[in-house]
């Protein structure tokens, strides 16, 4: 890896941040002095030091974000706005990607992160972990509704859906419910509900697994997760 690289990831500032580190000769690689970014260092064998404090290298880094409507759970998109977006510099050096999606829309948990593991086994459907979401919808939901989604209801390009827990919490001409469901098909909650002839018009994404959104991170803020959080996640590979 890069010295520059490095420091930025673990918090140094930005490159230029980095430089100017380097260029004052305070970064030390194995005890000698390095002035060059470029130099390539193995941080789980060479000891890097700035102004004579060690740099504690972490590979992975594991965000908790509220995600905003209006941008997409992508890396990069010419066009629209991404979740990669909303990170700070010293966040996006790590590189990290949205665990599974969220709709451009739709609002609420989505876990960012570099470790792939960690996100495969958060979204692979044979792993089963749960993703509730709170819903406001169109539509008087009824128990019925709530039988035929734990049966597994078939969706409009035939596909059935694995069994979903629904609660209803309101029911109106605008229901209020939580659903969780065990897969991830592209708008699946809207399709499932379209299924039974209601829109889903509020979507947010409460809780996958046991990892819960933090109600104090405001739309578009995040957090690194706490170390209980994290031994859940770590608990799941």
């Amino acid at each position: 890896m890069r010295l520059d690289k490095l420091l930025a990831n673990m918090g140094y500032g930005s490159r230029k941040d980095v430089k100017s580190l380097l260029k004052k000769k305070q970064v030390f690689v194995n005890a000698v002095v390095v002035k060059e970014g470029s130099k390539h260092v193995n941080p789980e064998i060479d000891i890097v030091e700035v102004n004579g404090k060690q740099v504690v290298y972490k590979k992975y880094i594991y965000l908790m974000m509220n995600k905003p409507p209006g941008v997409i759970s992508a890396t990069f998109d010419h066009k629209e706005k991404t979740v990669i977006d909303l990170l700070t510099e010293e966040h996006q050096y790590f590189e990290p990607f949205p665990v599974g999606r969220l709709d451009k829309d739709t609002e609420g948990l989505l876990l960012l992160t570099n470790d792939g593991e960690l996100g495969h086994r958060l979204t692979s459907p044979k792993k089963e972990v749960g993703k509730t979401y709170y819903a406001k919808i169109q539509g008087i939901v009824t128990e019925l509704d709530v039988e035929v989604f734990k049966k597994g209801i078939v969706i409009d390009d035939g596909y059935q859906c694995k069994p979903a827990h629904l609660d209803i919490l309101h029911s109106d001409e605008v229901s209020e419910v939580e659903i969780t469901i065990t897969e991830g098909k592209f708008h699946q909650v809207k399709r499932m509900f379209e299924a039974v002839g209601k829109k889903v018009v509020y979507l947010k994404r409460l809780q996958m697994g046991k990892l819960k959104l933090d109600e104090k991170l405001a739309l578009g803020k995040y957090r690194e997760l706490s170390e209980e959080e994290l031994a859940y996640c770590q608990s799941l590979k």
